[in-house]
């Protein structure tokens, strides 16, 4: 729709501002230096991986592929599975998933949970060694938190932030597939579209059967500790270099509390944890009358009680 709008054609060439002082955005086309080669775009009607028809909802922006056994779709969904917010399984990366579906060794995240270092060794360029280091990551990993096991599922709308919001609000895998869509919506911070999608991916009798097969794997959900929600309700960004964590850690800290950690600084954030070389987010913060916290007082706020 904004390449129409725009009127954005292939070939052209165009200003280029960085949106919010981050995200490079096209701004317009510069006609006058077109050629008359340029083309205009059209949206595909079939897929370029499988050639089956693509659809769009009605109020949505995406165009996607309408089979859901598509090589692409499938590469997707893994390479999100074991992605650092997820399973978080080392070595294992998009040309390693690649070779495994060529090979048919995998065809969904479950089978990766029955891989053995003697599957691995008909791979090309896979020694002893590395299978077998391979096969202790993957080990490694069969436990595994429940914010992240619902993060890797792949639910449409489940980031990392309403993740945690799921396993802080049911505490187990069994309470969030036994919940209703009104149980659902009662979540802090989940409403009606996320409920919605969380409860027809769960009563997809495929997702059951992944679900089942994941367990029978051996991958087993650890039941999270249930932290004090000193942050609920609140939005919190991070910037800069922290001396004690790592933006990821600060960021799994804030949900785990029950606050929403956000990648960029508006009107409705709370406080902005600045470490050194905190940049533009700290600018803005400031001219928005965001409350600013050094790492210590970060700290101090994340170890006070309810």
């Amino acid at each position: 729709d904004e390449i129409a709008r725009k009127n954005i054609r292939i070939g052209d060439t165009v200003i280029i501002r960085k949106a919010g002082d981050i995200i490079p955005e096209v701004v317009r086309p510069l006609e006058n230096l077109r050629t008359g080669r340029e083309q205009q775009f059209q949206m595909p009607n079939t897929c370029p991986v499988c050639d089956s028809l693509v659809s769009r909802k009605d109020g949505e922006a995406a165009t996607r592929c309408t089979n859901r056994q598509c090589f692409a779709q499938i590469m997707e969904q893994l390479e999100h599975f074991v992605d650092r917010d997820g399973f978080d399984i080392d070595g294992l990366g998009p040309q390693i998933l690649d070779q495994l579906m060529a090979a048919e060794l995998i065809k969904d995240p479950a089978d990766l949970f029955a891989l053995t270092a003697g599957d691995l060794a008909t791979l090309e360029r896979f020694a002893e060694t590395s299978a077998n280091n391979l096969v202790a990551a993957i080990d490694a990993s069969k436990h595994v938190k429940l914010d992240r096991f619902l993060y890797a599922l792949g639910i449409r709308h489940v980031g990392a932030t309403t993740a945690n919001d799921l396993a802080q609000h049911f505490g187990s895998i069994e309470a969030v597939q036994s919940a209703t869509l009104e149980q659902l919506n009662d979540v802090y911070g989940i409403g009606s579209v996320v409920a919605e999608s969380v409860s027809a991916w769960l009563q997809n009798p495929a997702h059951q059967h992944l679900l089942t097969k994941l367990q029978k794997n051996g991958v087993e959900i650890v039941i999270p500790e249930r932290n004090p929600q000193t942050l609920l309700g609140k939005t919190l960004v991070v910037t800069g270099t922290l001396d004690h964590y790592s933006r990821d850690e600060a960021e799994a800290t804030i949900r785990a509390r029950g606050g929403r950690a956000s990648g960029s600084v508006s009107k409705t954030t709370d406080y902005l944890v600045a470490g050194d070389n905190a940049g533009s987010k700290l600018d803005k913060a400031q001219k928005l009358g965001v409350t600013i916290l050094t790492e210590a007082d970060f700290s101090q706020l994340i170890s006070m009680k309810v």
